[in-house]
């Protein structure tokens, strides 16, 4: 059974051309992998030009989705309107404040990232960063988990983490990796500064590449037999640190 509502998506070659062009935020599209007549090259084309994620499915998978005439495209509309990382820090440094930000690897559930944009949003982060591709889709189950947060939190949506994480170094920002690779708790990580946590999926934890990037690391600590936290409670976790430590 489709559980998605035809409301957050939008199919057909040229309806999602439209839908593009005309300013619709696209969380994601899925185009059929071996067309390559005229029309679907031109989509590409213009999804590159808006810098909306592409990925190449099979049929089946498009045809689970609808079994309407999909054309070989379908485009998931995001809930949301992704904020410029750029503007976000100004704003931060202009109004005077220590910019703290929360940058999401491989979190790829909805209502894992719904979770975390509520406790990001309720303690003062002035945003999310995410991945184009590989990150969870921000649709009504993300918007219904946040109660309402990601209406208010920006999130900003980068095609490349390692060219973002050197991008907040130059920015004055500390890189803060929350991973169990490490002895240093939360506690004794200075998050006073401009930071900017990275927190990985319950999986497979922070991708190397970018673990080695982060100019700090730090665990939460456990004493229990189960070795660890749901993501979105973690990220509570360490963000309130962040926060006691600036009221403190």
């Amino acid at each position: 059974m489709n559980r998605n509502s035809p409301k957050e998506y939008v199919f057909g070659v040229r309806a999602v051309i439209e839908a593009i062009q005309s300013g619709q935020e696209l969380d994601k599209l899925f185009i059929q992998k071996n067309l390559s007549n005229p029309l679907i090259k031109e989509l590409i084309q213009v999804a590159k030009v808006f810098h909306v994620p592409v990925i190449q499915v099979p049929v089946e998978k498009l045809n689970r989705i609808t079994r309407k005439n999909h054309q070989g495209a379908i485009a998931y509309v995001s809930s949301i309107q992704y904020a410029s990382l750029d503007h976000v820090i100004h704003e931060a440094y202009q109004h005077g404040r220590e910019p703290l930000l929360l940058l999401l690897d491989r979190v790829t559930d909805v209502r894992n990232f719904g979770a975390i944009a509520r406790s990001a949003e309720c303690a003062g982060v002035d945003a999310i960063v995410v991945p184009s591709k590989g990150g969870a889709a921000i649709n009504s189950d993300a918007m219904k988990t946040s109660a309402g947060a990601l209406s208010y939190i920006p999130v900003c949506r980068e095609d490349n983490l390692k060219t973002t994480i050197q991008y907040l170094k130059d920015s004055g920002i500390k890189i803060v990796a929350c991973t169990e690779k490490t002895d240093k708790l939360i506690y004794e990580t200075d998050l006073k500064l401009p930071a900017c946590i990275v927190m990985g999926s319950e999986e497979n934890g922070i991708s190397p590449e970018y673990l080695k990037l982060c100019d700090d690391k730090c665990k939460i600590p456990m004493a229990g037999n189960i070795g660890s936290l749901n993501v979105s409670v973690s990220t509570a976790l360490i963000v309130y640190e962040a926060v006691r430590q600036r009221q403190g």
